[in-house]
């Protein structure tokens, strides 16, 4: 997919941007995490307290649900059994240096069997047992996350949307849908920069205001010039910036907003059932992207003026301060589908169940349409001549 944003904002004094965007201490993650980072690099397996088992989040429940003896775990009770973020690391046995290859192989801790992944892979399955396989060395020191927000949206509800999608529009490919489709449906967890700040400064301007009237035959417009004088300050919490250069920013904004008050700490456990991604975009190269955003949004505010016209900035000493940034997880349903040579994507909002979809259209169909119109069409015609001549 194409990317990447273009950092052209230039508001940005340099030093701010050294003093904002240090990501190296963990100050905020949570202990177990911290106490976590220091065993043996490896992956990481949640096991169900009562049988051992694999155990996944149930999004529906709010839950951990083993799906082999169907018992139901909250956070406190993964977190008492060590399951939650302090389970027993499994052995690691690495092809190749992170920095050579893009491809990892780690060694599952439940059958033995080579796990292989990306080097932004953070959390994935065992592909012979379905062992989880949430892989710590990407999510701790500076990769470790802040916050997340856990799915509420389940894969049933994704795929339900998904066939919605082609429900109604004939002229979508018969296989579009088709089970093997269906089935590559997975939840991931994006990798997001979350910018607060606040905007401070003055702005001014020109702008005119126009009044017109009519007198006897004539028409008068009359053009009165304004200078305008703003300042203030605005603050602006948690901008998203996509820190994946593995999906579409435009994707990732179309399903947006998340609520943010549903964030949680950070944990381990929240990645089991579902893929994860580590940023590969660091926060310094987003600032210029979340403080265009908030410049912007001042600029409109301070001039939401709607009775003047032709404004011109002809001063603007608007400029970010006090930012923060937090690094968080959130959750996305989602599925490529290739036809005919391109790739049509599916991404729902995992929280909210918001979603977008690209729908191919098939042109044997498209071309059959076509024909079956037309020859209504000339038989309606046809018939309607007859009807006049008779």
């Amino acid at each position: 997919m194409a990317k990447k944003k273009k950092n052209d904002n230039n508001d940005v004094k340099k030093k701010s941007v050294k003093k904002n965007t240090t990501k190296e201490n963990t100050s905020n993650v949570d202990k177990e995490i911290l106490k976590y980072t220091k065993e043996k690099e490896g992956a990481i397996n949640n096991k169900c307290p009562a049988c051992g088992a694999p155990i996944s989040f149930n999004p529906s429940l709010g839950k951990w649900k083993c799906e082999y003896c169907s018992s139901e775990f909250v956070f406190e009770e993964m977190q008492k059994h060590n399951n939650a973020s302090s389970a027993e690391a499994n052995d690691i046995e690495e092809n190749a240096n992170e920095e050579e290859l893009d491809l990892l192989s780690y060694k599952c801790q439940n059958c033995g069997a080579e796990i292989v992944a990306d080097e932004n892979t953070a959390a994935t399955f065992c592909v012979y047992c379905g062992s989880i396989a949430i892989l710590k060395s990407k999510l701790s020191g500076k990769f470790a996350p802040d916050y997340i927000i856990p799915f509420k949206k389940t894969k049933e509800e994704a795929i339900e949307a998904f066939v919605n999608l082609a429900k109604g529009r004939p002229l979508c490919p018969k296989d579009f849908t088709d089970k093997k489709n269906i089935e590559k449906i997975k939840g991931v967890y994006i990798p997001f920069w979350l910018h607060s700040t606040t905007i401070e400064g003055d702005l001014d301007a020109s702008a005119t205001r126009v009044t017109s009237w009519h007198s006897g035959d004539y028409r008068y417009t009359k053009t009165d010039y304004y200078k305008l004088y703003r300042s203030g300050a605005i603050k602006f919490v948690r901008i998203p910036t996509d820190g994946s250069k593995n999906f579409d920013d435009d994707i990732m904004n179309s399903i947006e907003p998340f609520d943010y008050n549903e964030m949680i700490k950070y944990n381990h456990a929240y990645l089991s059932g579902f893929f994860a991604e580590k940023y590969d975009v660091p926060s310094e190269e987003t600032i210029d992207i979340a403080d265009k955003r908030a410049l912007n949004s001042t600029r409109t505010l301070m001039y939401k003026d709607s009775n003047y016209v032709g404004k011109n900035i002809t001063k603007d000493t608007l400029a970010p301060k006090d930012s923060k940034i937090e690094y968080a997880l959130l959750p996305v349903w989602m599925v490529n589908v290739k036809y005919e040579g391109k790739t049509y994507i599916f991404a729902m909002n995992g929280e909210t169940g918001k979603f977008i979809g690209d729908i191919p259209l098939d042109k044997k169909k498209k071309l059959l349409y076509t024909i079956l119109i037309f020859g209504i069409c000339f038989v309606a015609l046809y018939l309607l001549i007859l009807f006049l001549m008779g």
